[in-house]
Order: C-alpha cells, then sequence, then structure tokens
C-alpha cells in the first residue's frame, strides 16, 4: 500500500531538476520524461522512481517467468530494464560478443519512492512503511539549487568497427538478403571510450536538452547508467488497448526551413525508407496476434513522419485489444525484441546480426519501463543512448540502421553518424 499526495507545482522544469538531482542518493534511480512531446499515448509528463525495496535481478535463464512471477507477488509499481540478449531465454539463440558495461540481463525493482508530474500537478506515493519521509524529502528538494553547470566532457570516442569494415559487413548482410536468408536486418556498431569519466547528470541534462525526445531515461543501477534520448516507444498498455510504435526512416535535420520541408517529403516519399518500416510493422502486428483478441489487431498510423530535434523519423503506430486475464509479461514476451532492433524474419536476422556485430547489445536495444498496479506499462526502446559503468570507466553508446536489398553500405553509414552526432557532440564537447 502507498501513501498519496498531490501538489501544485509553479515551474515544473524546476521540479524536474530538482527530482533527478535530489536522486542521486540513491542506487537505483528510474526517471523518465517526455519532455511534453506527445500527449496521446503518455499518462504522465515525468516519472521518478528511486530506492529498491524489493528486486529482481536474473540472468537469461527463465526471465520472463520470474519477471511474471515478481510482477504478479509485487502487484505495485515496478520499474527496471530488460536487456537485449535476454532474447536467448525465448529462442534458441546466444550472445558470445565482447560486453565491458556489465548490466545484469534483467532487472526490476520496487521503489519506496515514487513521483509523477502530469501538468502543474506533483502526484507522490511513499510506501506505508516511508511515509514518515514524505514532509523532510519535499523540503529537501525544494530547497536544491538546479542553476546547470557547464558541461564539460571532452572524451576522445573510438569507433570499434571502421568505416572500411563496417561497409564490407554491410556487403555480408546484402548478400544473405539477396540469398533469401532475411528480408531485413538492423546492423548496430559501437563507438566507445576507455579510462573515461563523466558526470552522469550533468551528461543527461546536455543530451536530452540538444534532444528532446519523447522518452528521455536516466537510468542508475549502482555503478551503471543509462543516459538515453530515445525517440521510440517499444511498447505501451493501458487498459485492454496495447500499442507499439516502431521506428523505421531516418533523415536529417536542416536549420533552413524550406530544405527541412525538402528532407521531410524525401523521407515520405522515399521507398526503401517505407519498405523497411512495412516489413517492421507486418513483424510487430504478427508479434502481436499472438497475446490479441481475434481480429483486433490495427495499423492506426503508417509510415507517418515525425519531426525531433537531430532527426526526422517515419514511425508507425500498430494496436491490439488484450483479454483483462492475460498476464501482461506474457506480451512483452510475445513480442521481445522489438523488431525495429533485428529485422525479418525475425530469429534469422538475429542469428547473422550476432555473428557480424563486433559488442554484445546488452540494454542497448533492450527497453526500460514499467509495470503498473493495474497491470499497465509502458516501455522504450534503448537507442540514442550513452551507457557508462563507473566502475569499469567505459563509456558506449550504439548506432544501427535497417539493411534491405535497396540498401547502399555508404548510404547505411551516413545514416549511422546521423544517428550518432547528439552522442558525439556530448562526449566529445
Amino acid at each position: 500500500m502507498r501513501t498519496k499526495l498531490i501538489l501544485d507545482v509553479l515551474n515544473a522544469e524546476k521540479v524536474k531538476q530538482q527530482l533527478l538531482l535530489w536522486s542521486q542518493q540513491f542506487d537505483n534511480v528510474v526517471w523518465l520524461d517526455s519532455n511534453q512531446y506527445d500527449r496521446s499515448h503518455t499518462r504522465y509528463d515525468a516519472i521518478l522512481a528511486v530506492d529498491e525495496f524489493t528486486s529482481i535481478r536474473t540472468s537469461k535463464i527463465n526471465a520472463f517467468h520470474k519477471l511474471n512471477k515478481f510482477q504478479r507477488i509485487t502487484k505495485d509499481w515496478i520499474f527496471g530494464y530488460i536487456t537485449y540478449d535476454i532474447k536467448n531465454d525465448i529462442e534458441l539463440l546466444k550472445s558470445e560478443n565482447r560486453d565491458e558495461l556489465g548490466f545484469d540481463e534483467l532487472f526490476f525493482f520496487q521503489p519506496k519512492k515514487l513521483f509523477l508530474l502530469k501538468g502543474n500537478k506533483l502526484e507522490i506515493q511513499y510506501l506505508k512503511f516511508f511515509e514518515k519521509d514524505v514532509e523532510r524529502d519535499l523540503e529537501t528538494i525544494q530547497r536544491l539549487n538546479v542553476t546547470k553547470e557547464a558541461h564539460v566532457n571532452k572524451l576522445t570516442i573510438a569507433s570499434r568497427i571502421k568505416k572500411d569494415t563496417y561497409l564490407k559487413k554491410v556487403g555480408t548482410v546484402l548478400d544473405h538478403i539477396h540469398n533469401g536468408d532475411i528480408y531485413e536486418a538492423n546492423f548496430c556498431q559501437e563507438f566507445f571510450a576507455e579510462k573515461a569519466t563523466i558526470n552522469p547528470v550533468k551528461t543527461y541534462n546536455k543530451l536530452n536538452d540538444i534532444s528532446k525526445p519523447p522518452f528521455a531515461t536516466f537510468l542508475k543501477d549502482g555503478s551503471n547508467y543509462l543516459l538515453s534520448a530515445s525517440p521510440e516507444r517499444y511498447i505501451y498498455k493501458r487498459g485492454e488497448i496495447v500499442t507499439s510504435q516502431p521506428i523505421k526512416g531516418t533523415a536529417k535535420r536542416s536549420q533552413d526551413a524550406k530544405e527541412d520541408a525538402r528532407l521531410i517529403s524525401q523521407l515520405e516519399n522515399n521507398d526503401k525508407e517505407r519498405s523497411e518500416n512495412i516489413m517492421i510493422v507486418d513483424l510487430v502486428r504478427n508479434d502481436l496476434s499472438k497475446t490479441a483478441i481475434k481480429g483486433s489487431v490495427q495499423v492506426k498510423e503508417l509510415c507517418k513522419v515525425y519531426t525531433f530535434k537531430q532527426a526526422h523519423q517515419m514511425i508507425s503506430t500498430i494496436q491490439s485489444k488484450v483479454d483483462k486475464a492475460l498476464p501482461p509479461v506474457e506480451i512483452i514476451k510475445t513480442t521481445f525484441p522489438m523488431g525495429s532492433m533485428t529485422g525479418a524474419p525475425k530469429i534469422s536476422a538475429m542469428k547473422i546480426i550476432e555473428k557480424l556485430e563486433e559488442t554484445k547489445r546488452g540494454l542497448y536495444s533492450g527497453c526500460v519501463g514499467y509495470f503498473t498496479p493495474e497491470d499497465n506499462f509502458d516501455f522504450n526502446v534503448v537507442i540514442r543512448s550513452i551507457l557508462y559503468n563507473s566502475n569499469n570507466r567505459y563509456v558506449s553508446f550504439s548506432v544501427g540502421s535497417a539493411i534491405t536489398s535497396k540498401s547502399v553500405p555508404l548510404n547505411e553509414y551516413e545514416e549511422c553518424m546521423i544517428k550518432a552526432k547528439a552522442m558525439l557532440e556530448v562526449l566529445e564537447n
């Protein structure tokens, strides 16, 4: 049971910064910020969950079974992440590439303290055991000075796969496509810095400021951090309706309004980008149908271009209706990993990219989000994100693109560089 308190706030942006700064005293933090981008599928503008009361931390072995049990027993808000490599719990797959970050494969916690911001209303929910902390915590939060300090990282970022090698590997993916092994594969590459030290909050703030994405995330799990400017929703459930919004198709921004409009039009009418998107829409429709009430899967938006600060993105929206009694974890299990990060057919694509990529994906292309006591949930796709292990002093981010029969290797490399732009700007400047 939780004690609930609703407060009026005068300056929501200031409160956001105060909450994030205050949260750093805890070992477990999940901060989610929509940046007020799209409220049609968003219940809250921002959420902060801190301080583990109960938790589950597990490897891939029976991961979804364990998560389902934890979610059902807890019957409360739980927050956490699922790494890409949990795919190995669903199918006979493996992940054997190098991993310098060391995130657990799956982690969720029941927070002692929870803050939910919507407009000028801040809802505070504390577990009954800790309700005596509310007044003291509020006083501490309100006293915090949130004047942003200068952000300086100046790291030297290296690429795990050199450009020439990347182009050859894309050629190998194309060979698989032309041989009929797959239709599409999302091939990714890592950028990294060793012996690196960053300030996670300052770095996150800079990344968020230059991106303003709808699924921004700051996650702290001990010495591991995720600083995410994700534009992509993986999956969302509210009541009986499940929504997935895969991204496939990217175009750069221009400061010139006419040129920017031309770039949008070009993306909207690009046959290659549309075919990428439609293939993944078909995959998502199939995934959702596994748990949907018969005949309820619908494509609400097909290949719609949305504009973000760093790029234009082609997004489709697919919905289904599920039975109220269906365990919510089952919906995650039958759609994971998200098709936008694998390719099609999903299993064949995952086998091929595992051989060609040189880094274990880990949390990259996994998801972060939450379940509610009412069995609702909301999860992003971990892309456009910086990952940091403060103990190992290792900083990493990965980017990728969808390879189809119409792909030109150099164009795919340039698309990766568009996606990498924000992270490079944050880490190298």
